[in-house]
């Protein structure tokens, strides 16, 4: 794990709050504790891998309500939830929205720390993720509109002839807006920048095209 890596936990329990931070600690992990969804949610965001050990039950925002709201606001880590008295209905819809484990109260220290590991691996593989995919989105940026319809022809499977009557250009100008669009998307290989499409999320709605 990273240095700047933490481990959050959400509780209402004081003495749960300090003997999770303890073991966590001891495990070698930087941890903060909060005593609400509330509080937690008014926390300054770690910069690097995180992952959320939360109490399933609380007063006001419960652990469920709080998991959405982070699902919601893009602000998703990986999520262990802990609780003393866990309804399959309220298991289900923890594990369907992504939460890693669910370990029920007393649970023991081995387990947690576990998960812990395994959350934590996946929030740097998540974050690996998203800065390819901004980074993505950044040359996408570069492209003129000219340059954006042709790439996504070119994605679509379609050839250059097919794409030049399409866009009522010719089919030399098409070449040379498929090689921009290369370039700016720095891939080689038209396979590449299929793959970079997928994970840009086309297809999309058609758009307008713009003249030159």
């Amino acid at each position: 794990m990273t240095d700047s890596s933490v481990v959050y936990v959400v509780d209402d329990d004081p003495s749960v709050r300090k003997s999770t931070g303890r073991l966590i600690r001891s495990a070698g992990y930087k941890v903060e504790t909060f005593k609400s969804a509330d509080e937690f949610l008014d926390r300054r965001p770690s910069e690097g891998p995180s992952c959320l050990i939360l109490d399933m039950r609380m007063p006001g925002l419960n652990g469920l309500d709080l998991q959405e709201r982070l699902a919601e606001a893009g602000a998703a880590m990986p999520i262990i939830f802990v609780t003393g008295h866990a309804s399959v209905s309220s298991t289900v819809r923890a594990m369907k929205a992504g939460a890693v484990e669910l370990l029920e109260k007393p649970f023991k220290g081995a387990d947690l720390i576990e998960a812990i590991g395994m959350s934590l691996r996946r929030a740097e593989v998540d974050a690996g993720k998203r800065e390819r995919l901004e980074k993505l989105r950044e040359r996408e940026k570069r492209l003129t509109p000219r340059e954006h319809a042709v790439f996504e022809l070119v994605v679509s499977g379609l050839l250059n002839k097919q794409i030049a009557r399409d866009l009522s250009i010719s089919e030399k100008t098409v070449k040379v807006h498929r090689a921009r669009v290369m370039e700016k998307m720095e891939v080689r290989m038209l396979a590449n920048l299929v793959l970079s499409a997928g994970k840009l999320g086309f297809p999309r709605e058609p758009q307008a095209v713009l003249s030159d």
